[in-house]
């Protein structure tokens, strides 16, 4: 008998009955293509190819524009991870590597990193620039949410 769990989507609010041996392999809604393991507390990894489907399919969503090479990042990649745990099925919060994804950082006028950029059904409307204390990030999800 294979087991199956409810996923509620971050995006659209549909639970998803996703197969237990089929958890780990990175489902997507069956409405809306956000995936699912943003639901279980873990950053979206977004690129240019899905990065207008995702932020539009989201009532909330933060984007972290980082790079690897940048030590700024690596001081808020933690700060990211926690807050896609602590509101999954809230917002929809993920990473956004502007090296590999050059034409979703010019579109967005990216310039300095880390910018966090701030979504509200799919438009823009804040933007956070350099390595920014939680509780200022906290508080403009919040005020997004």
């Amino acid at each position: 008998m294979n087991e199956n769990i409810l996923i509620k989507c971050p995006g659209c609010g549909i639970k998803n009955r996703i197969p237990l041996n089929r958890v780990n392999d990175r489902p997507k809604c069956g409405r809306c293509g956000v995936p699912l393991s943003s639901a279980g507390g873990e950053p979206v990894k977004f690129t240019d190819a899905d990065f207008e489907s995702l932020v539009s399919s989201s009532k909330a969503a933060l984007v972290d524009c980082w790079a690897p090479w940048c030590g700024p990042c690596r001081v808020i990649g933690p700060v990211v991870e926690e807050l896609a745990a602590k509101y999954a099925g809230r917002a929809l919060i993920g990473k956004l590597n502007v090296d590999e994804n050059p034409v979703t950082a010019q579109r967005y006028q990216i310039r300095s990193i880390p910018t966090l950029l701030f979504f509200k059904n799919g438009q823009l409307v804040d933007t956070l620039v350099g390595a920014v204390p939680a509780q200022q990030i906290i508080q403009k999800l919040e005020t997004i949410i």
